[in-house]
């Protein structure tokens, strides 16, 4: 999958916003605008995977939302640099890049966090009653968290939006984003990396993916689970 004169990130933009990042306390975290190159951007809005019976139903006490993953797996599923014809072509072209070194050397300068690999992937979709509850994972000190999102239109104070707080505690949110077209929330994991979304009451469809990136050695495995893990060759 050819990506080499594609101009998919607006990495200008990101790096602009580098700096407030890396210095935020008590965890990094940033709200980042005009993520994609605009033409880009849109090709993937167009062909956002339409809600149907492939998507996966997740419900539960701390969360109703519906989850769709690239080759189609969902549980403890490590992602690879592997095509799917499920999706379109920018999407796969996307998915592609994000295993390329330019694209990790890039979110590694962003971030000062030292991740090599792409662990998940997968499409996020929320609809009226969909929420998540605020939650840490807390998993490692070499794991980011993006979510990316694909709507048009939404209203400013309508819930859908990833929150931020240091707790998992809803009332100590600090910040939430409105603007979901073509934006994207980005975490470093650690102790005070709480965020949630609140619960969504209007006929809406909140399109996003969540994609972690994380440090991966063949010898000791994922930073966030000290056990080897072997990875699919390419």
């Amino acid at each position: 999958m050819a990506t080499k004169n594609l101009e998919i990130i607006n990495w200008k933009n990101i790096f602009a916003h580098a700096r407030t990042f890396q210095e935020q306390k008590p965890t990094k975290w940033g709200f980042i605008e005009e993520f994609f190159t605009s033409d880009f951007y849109e090709k993937l809005y167009e062909t956002y995977p339409k809600k149907d019976d492939s998507w996966f139903f997740e419900s539960a006490e701390d969360k109703s939302a519906y989850r769709k993953w690239w080759t189609g797996e969902h549980t403890d599923h490590i992602s690879n640099d592997v095509e799917d014809s499920n999706f379109s072509e920018s999407w796969n072209q996307f998915h592609h890049y994000l295993f390329s070194e330019e694209f990790l050397s890039n979110i590694r300068k962003f971030s000062g966090v030292p991740v090599n690999r792409v662990k998940h992937f997968a499409f996020t979709l929320l609809t009226r009653g969909g929420y998540q509850l605020p939650h840490i994972h807390n998993v490692g000190p070499s794991t980011l968290i993006l979510m990316l999102y694909f709507n048009k239109n939404w209203k400013k104070g309508d819930p859908g939006g990833t929150y931020v707080t240091p707790e998992e505690d809803e009332s100590k949110m600090i910040f939430e984003p409105y603007n979901l077209n073509n934006s994207t929330i980005i975490f470093h994991d650690g102790p005070h990396a709480g965020h949630g979304v609140r619960y969504i009451t209007k006929d809406v469809e909140r399109r996003a993916i969540q994609i972690y990136f994380e440090k991966y050695s063949p010898e000791t495995g994922w930073s966030a689970y000290p056990i080897k893990r072997e990875l699919q060759e390419i």
